[in-house]
């Protein structure tokens, strides 16, 4: 919910004319609170906080273009100097004739990695140091989305340049909605480094049904390095009760090259929406951490959680 609406004015003035545009500022936040404990630790439980408040502008030129503005607030991570105060903060221009382009000054998702988020959502992550990846930062990337070629069809191209030590990066993804219910993705993203040239690849579909919903992803990376290869495969399930109420199954298969033993995870979700609060409750069971077999590889993580959004 936007809690404020300023009225903003831009002005384009030249020697031969002025013209004005009416644009609007709004601001929009969420908070969370959440509680987790995981075995084979010392720490025991947890607690977790987020915060995020996100200041959107946006007007419509006399050309009919779109131009908007966005800067989330968030002192100290600002492209990871620590100055602040602002964290992720974009720049996007618009039209139905020439699509859209972003340029991202930070926290910017490419083609690829705007979708690498697994069927069960990260679910090793929430327990693991687990990360994959190709892609060389998210800082002064430009991301396009050509207008309509065909219906039910979306074409994404991305590019980011090199910086120091790191070469530039580039992806690219189709979409496809044309059966009622089904959205299928598949992208390609590669960064250039000399040397350890890294390429991921990722697929995701999901089918909705009456209540119930079915997604399956899988990513591939592949790079040049001798044991750095990696294959995610993952599978949820999710059952929507009612407009509140939903619960959710998944898995997660993490082949990596040169181990024996595979990582795997998988999770139950119970999710309670009512008034702008989310409260959830999920447990994570694992399997094969750090590659290892039997029970020293064996994890299990709960976590409570409560989401505001403003």
């Amino acid at each position: 919910m936007n809690i404020k609406k300023i009225g903003l004015t831009a002005l384009a003035a030249s020697l031969v004319s002025v013209s004005a545009h009416a644009g609007a500022l709004t601001a929009a936040g969420g908070a969370s609170i959440g509680l987790k404990n995981t075995s084979k630790t010392s720490t025991g439980k947890s607690w977790t906080m987020g915060n995020s408040v996100t200041l959107t502008g946006s007007g419509e030129l006399d050309n009919g273009m779109n131009v908007a503005v966005s800067f989330e607030l968030d002192a100290g991570v600002d492209t990871g100097t620590g100055t602040g105060p602002f964290d992720s903060h974009s720049v996007t221009i618009s039209s139905d004739e020439l699509g859209t382009l972003v340029f991202a000054g930070h926290g910017g998702s490419s083609a690829q990695s705007a979708i690498d988020t697994t069927a069960a959502g990260d679910a090793w992550n929430n327990g693991s140091n687990f990360t994959v990846g190709a892609s060389s930062t998210s800082d002064n990337m430009l991301t396009y989305t050509l207008p309509t070629i065909m219906d039910d069809v979306t074409a994404v191209v991305s590019y980011t340049p090199g910086a120091a030590g790191v070469d530039s990066a580039s992806a690219w993804r189709l979409g496809y909605t044309g059966v009622e219910g089904l959205s299928v993705d598949y992208a390609v993203g590669d960064n250039e480094t000399v040397g350890a040239k890294a390429e991921a690849t990722t697929f995701k579909a999901s089918y909705a049904y009456s209540s119930f919903t079915l997604s399956y992803s899988n990513n591939e990376y592949d790079t040049e390095a001798a044991t750095g290869g990696q294959d995610i495969d993952s599978w949820n399930l999710a059952y929507t009760v009612n407009d509140d109420l939903s619960v959710a199954y998944g898995t997660e298969t993490h082949d990596t090259e040169a181990q024996a033993v595979d990582e795997e995870a998988e999770y139950v979700n119970v999710s309670y929406t009512t008034g702008g609060v989310t409260l959830s409750a999920s447990q994570y069971m694992y399997e094969g951490d750090s590659n290892t077999a039997g029970a020293g590889g064996e994890i299990d993580r709960w976590a409570l959680s409560a989401t505001f959004a403003f």
